[in-house]
């Protein structure tokens, strides 16, 4: 009985949480992108792209916190002495809720993403304003170009390098692309943990379940940290940091259970 009223309980908070995400969506995103295309006509594009990634951050952070206490986003800051950015961070990726969690970050951040986030009504054309890059529609040096611009205007970028979500607990292989641009320019690289969003929702469905989701910001890698080291070992550094960082959450959690 007692796990009929679990399951209940569930589907009625995810009936709310969607029905909010729905109407709120439909109500902010196009005044949203109104409100930066008129202004873009009597504002630098500067000023309209950090506009754009501004209206998009606040759009996550509502998501976000309209969730709670159903899902709740506990974000850490590990170093909070790297303060100037602009930064790469680095995440795992375990969810299509994982660009939401972006939110957390107090950067102006613009996230590297595949090509069907670009591709949503409305949504996408605000990803595009803002300078979201897809590595998929682009060559690598066309890439590297605008990446490198962006990063000189103080602009931080997010990148999951699994490629794909994983949907689970295991962390995928990381590509290089992005640790070879890193190298490059002689960016500052972030780990960003992610832990306890793979089932919001799981791999195949659109029912979120419960739970706390961690995020947690790693020391920073500059360039005297790292510049001895192939784009492939920069890879697997970064990502043995952020399973490390996983499996300390993921045992403190399961020893509070």
């Amino acid at each position: 009985m007692k796990a009929i009223l679990n399951h209940i309980a569930v589907a009625v908070q995810n009936l709310f949480f969607s029905l909010f995400f729905f109407f709120f969506s439909l109500f902010y995103i196009p005044i949203a992108t109104s409100v930066v295309f008129v202004l873009s006509a009597f504002i630098p594009h500067r000023k309209t792209m950090w506009m754009t990634r501004r209206a998009i951050s606040y759009y996550g952070w509502l998501i976000l916190h309209c969730a709670w206490p159903f899902a709740r986003v506990r974000y850490k800051d590990k170093s909070p002495e790297d303060r100037e950015g602009p930064f790469i961070f680095i995440c795992n990726h375990r969810s299509a809720s994982d660009p939401f969690l972006m939110a957390c970050l107090p950067y102006e951040a613009i996230q590297i993403a595949k090509q069907w986030p670009l591709r949503i009504p409305v949504l996408g054309i605000m990803a595009r304003i803002a300078g979201y890059l897809s590595i998929h529609e682009m060559t690598v040096e066309s890439f590297f170009e605008k990446a490198s611009q962006l990063y000189n205007e103080g602009v931080s970028m997010v990148s999951f390098p699994e490629g794909t979500r994983s949907g689970g607990r295991c962390m995928g292989q990381f590509t290089s692309a992005i640790f070879r641009f890193a190298k490059r320019i002689h960016a500052t690289i972030v780990p960003l943990a992610i832990s306890g969003n793979e089932d919001k929702p799981p791999k195949g469905s659109l029912l979120l379940h419960p739970g706390v989701v961690h995020v947690h910001k790693l020391p920073a890698l500059r360039w005297e940290d790292y510049k001895d080291m192939s784009p492939f070992k920069l890879k697997n550094h970064v990502r043995n940091l952020l399973q490390e960082e996983i499996d300390i959450i993921e045992n403190r959690c399961e020893q509070d259970i």
